[in-house]
């Protein structure tokens, strides 16, 4: 199981102080978060994509995570998300290759079509295409990042004639791809059709939505012949805050999260919580919360943690990545690693993507006629 904790970027006014920090310190800040994650021992950092206010994160995620492989040693880089809708995969293909070797391989991303409209026009898009617009260019990307020589033709850019992408990925193979959707069983499909994994970041959404998602991407998986339905790729979202006095964490998140433009003016708090992966409380509660999560998915490989939002201090960021260091991250790898029956794969990192390639068991979309077995080291399928 991989830890890790994601950032939106947003700008929010501190409403227990009136201060809002500046695109610089929120910037800075960022970088700080990051590497004191690594420090901490989480798995992975990812940062969104935006293109608007009140939200600094990158447009191009790129920049941000080759400044952070040259100040980290260990933690996976990743997005959260990549916008494929309105991206040029032949930018995607590029950046992140080049992002791959400057990080020697930790280096994965989520694909996503965002939850901003306004920015499809802004690149010359119509929402209304937002679903075939992910499933083209992903078709594309993916082939860039595996042909040397791609013959293409679609229905949203000009077409390629014997183009090569440079450089080519690391080792000869592709960042590990997650492809993240709350809402749309189009993206569960095309998850399970590549062999991919998917990402739900069901920070906003019931139990019972997130179920059955996931159930649909795993029927899906197996389908295609990748691996049995409980082997699939499956990463969740969540959030955050404690205290090691319960209490007390309720009463310091409580301004934030009324006022929070994300959360505020809606649900109370206890409602929220009780109906979504928000959990404010002790460190005992945010780990019996988080185990509880596989009654939700069964096996899974990635949680992620929001906790630098709504506009929370960094100094208090750095205290709850702390909290996760100290008294959460220990307790949920032992646990779920107790848990996960032998043949469910692994989290994917780029040396368990290399040996999988030599062994000649990449996923072949939709199955094929080539190698079936989705699964790294530890999958039925390849034992």
């Amino acid at each position: 199981m991989q830890f890790g904790i994601f950032t939106i970027g947003d700008i929010t006014v501190d409403p227990t102080t009136g201060r809002r920090p500046t695109e610089h310190q929120r910037i800075t800040d960022t970088v700080r978060i990051a590497k004191h994650a690594e420090q901490a021992g989480f798995d992975v950092f990812a940062t969104g994509q935006h293109h608007n206010p009140p939200f600094v994160a990158p447009g191009n995620p790129p920049t941000l995570l080759a400044f952070l492989a040259a100040q980290t040693e260990r933690i996976i880089l990743s997005t959260a998300t990549t916008l494929i809708t309105t991206m040029d995969p032949v930018r995607l293909a590029e950046d992140y290759a080049y992002l791959q070797h400057l990080a020697d391989g930790r280096v994965d991303l989520t694909l996503g079509r965002g939850n901003t409209g306004p920015v499809y026009p802004w690149f010359g898009k119509d929402i209304r295409d937002g679903i075939e617009l992910a499933l083209e260019n992903y078709g594309l990307l993916h082939r860039l990042w595996r042909e040397e020589s791609v013959h293409w033709q679609g229905r949203f850019r000009t077409p390629l004639r014997e183009f090569t992408l440079t450089p080519r990925p690391l080792d000869g193979v592709a960042p590990f791809v997650w492809h993240g959707s709350i809402r749309s069983p189009e993206i569960a499909e095309q998850a399970a059709y590549y062999g991919d994994g998917f990402f739900h970041n069901n920070i906003f959404w019931t139990r019972e939505h997130v179920t059955r998602m996931v159930e649909l991407y795993r029927r899906r998986y197996e389908h295609y012949g990748h691996g049995a339905a409980h082997q699939a790729y499956v990463g969740l979202g969540g959030q955050a805050f404690m205290h090691k006095d319960s209490q007390e964490a309720v009463r310091r998140f409580r301004p934030y999260f009324d006022n929070a433009p994300v959360y505020g003016h809606g649900p109370s708090l206890e409602e929220f919580t009780a109906q979504t992966p928000l959990t404010v409380g002790s460190p005992q509660q945010v780990i019996e919360r988080t185990l509880g999560f596989r009654d939700w998915v069964g096996d899974y490989q990635r949680q992620m943690f929001l906790i630098d939002h709504a506009g929370l201090p960094t100094d208090m960021v750095l205290e709850q990545i702390d909290l996760f260091g100290e008294h959460v991250l220990p307790v949920l790898r032992r646990e779920f690693a107790a848990l996960k029956p032998d043949d469910v794969p692994e989290a994917p990192t780029h040396q368990r993507l290399v040996d999988r390639a030599r062994r000649g068991e990449e996923p072949v979309p939709g199955g094929g006629d080539g190698p079936r077995a989705g699964g790294l080291p530890g999958s039925a399928a390849n034992r």
